[in-house]
């Protein structure tokens, strides 16, 4: 989907082998970051095991005013700050792995993570799903993902990501202007009919 905007966060964790500086992410020292927040230059920002992320308005802006949908990944905290701020143009989708333990196969198959860094990873992710999902499993007034993608199948996963995008662009109040532009075209007083 060209017309998707894709946000690069910030972030304090070390650079992993094979990432590239603003590819992946903006890789910043912890004082950096500090800075950063204090200034309000990020949307959100969260602690998520042990390192800093954040999304930063200037890259959010850079995708928005060329009129494409932004796309934001992040943890479940960042999420839930972005819904709070913004509101109803967010759309939230919660990717939810099919269980416990092809969690833990893709992460410890990726490689990327020391034991102590993936340990504590697999330690957080209950409370991570159970934060964002928290509507069904404790029958919780938090309304805070619209959408929960099982990714069992990541070609599958992707094809129902993208029928999300495609059916929001649709609702009736994200058409507002198109459809009044189109009604003007149907006011009887510029057309001519015959049988008048």
């Amino acid at each position: 989907m060209p017309e998707l905007g894709f946000s690069v966060s910030h972030t304090t964790r070390p650079q992993r082998a094979g990432e590239e500086e603003g590819r992946e992410y903006f890789f910043v020292t912890h004082e950096d970051f500090e800075k950063r927040i204090e200034a309000g230059e990020f949307l959100e920002h969260a602690d998520v095991h042990g390192n800093l992320y954040g999304t930063s308005l200037a890259e959010a802006k850079k995708a928005t005013t060329t009129g494409k949908d932004l796309i934001v990944e992040i943890d479940v905290q960042g999420a839930i700050q972005i819904m709070e701020r913004l509101g109803d143009p967010v759309v939230s989708i919660f990717i939810l792995p099919p269980s416990f333990e092809v969690l833990k196969s893709r992460l410890t198959g990726r490689g990327t993570e020391s034991g102590a860094a993936l340990a504590l990873r697999l330690k957080n992710a209950f409370n991570e799903v159970k934060n964002a999902l928290a509507e069904v499993l404790e029958n919780s007034e938090h309304k805070y993902f619209k959408y929960v993608v099982i990714n069992e199948d990541v070609s599958i996963a992707s094809d129902q990501i993208v029928s999300i995008i495609r059916a929001e662009r649709q609702l009736l109040n994200r058409q507002t202007e198109a459809i009044w532009g189109i009604f003007d075209t149907f006011h009887a007083s510029k057309h001519q009919f015959d049988g008048e």
